[in-house]
């Protein structure tokens, strides 16, 4: 799992978006809940600056904006040598052919902007801590679409065992640590460390690769 840039319990967050008032209104919900605002950036071209300036923990990447889009400056962050920030892309539409994109960029979750001021803030901490996939409301359609346009062989599940195959099933399903930890009766840290091994073993980078396999292994179905 890519580990978070910054070092401090506060997450960093770069804004890119196009939208003036949109990108007013991310810093306000998110400053008034005590996570630090390090930059703005209109376009892809200022966002990939941006991070390479100020190394957040988490990038709110707009998918549609003018000169260097999100998916391209997602692209380019996700590429860099150091270590990056997790990148939710935000978008207007729930079905944006674009955010499949994304995801093989290397986008770690995605973010209706209508989102509330609540899920947002969760959402930037959750990512942050490389905990969950967001907007549950869409999560299902856009992995389920993204698994079945995948060209390469799925990964073979026969080397983990019978509690990490019940983890993944459940994560697949979108649940947090905190909701997976309640579920199978056990402690995050001891759910935190059977997803690193599924990771691992797997040879996935983070839990969006992970529900994506969970589909098209077949071990979960739509």
């Amino acid at each position: 799992m890519t580990a978070a840039l910054g070092q401090s319990s506060v997450p960093r967050v770069v804004v890119a978006d196009d939208q003036a008032l949109v990108r007013a209104g991310f810093r306000m919900i998110l400053t008034a809940d005590g996570i630090e605002v390090v930059a703005e950036a209109t376009n892809g071209a200022e966002a990939v600056d941006a991070v390479r300036r100020h190394r957040p923990d988490v990038v709110l990447m707009d998918i549609r904006m003018p000169g260097t889009d999100g998916l391209a400056a997602t692209r380019q962050i996700m590429a860099g040598r150091d270590a990056t920030p997790r990148i939710i892309i935000l978008t207007t539409f729930d079905l944006d052919h674009y955010v499949y994109a994304a995801l093989t960029a290397g986008a770690s979750g995605f973010l209706l902007k209508d989102v509330t001021p609540e899920h947002l803030v969760g959402a930037v901490r959750l990512v942050r801590d490389g905990d969950a996939l967001l907007a549950p409301s869409i999560t299902r359609r856009l992995v389920e679409r993204f698994a079945r346009g995948e060209s390469e062989p799925p990964p073979d599940l026969a080397g983990l065992t019978k509690r990490e195959l019940e983890v993944l099933a459940l994560l697949a399903q979108g649940l947090s640590n905190a909701e997976l930890a309640a579920r199978l009766y056990l402690s995050e840290a001891t759910v935190k460390t059977h997803v690193a091994r599924i990771l691992g073993k797997l040879g996935l980078r983070d839990r969006v690769q992970a529900v994506v396999a969970a589909y098209r292994t077949g071990l979960v179905t739509p």
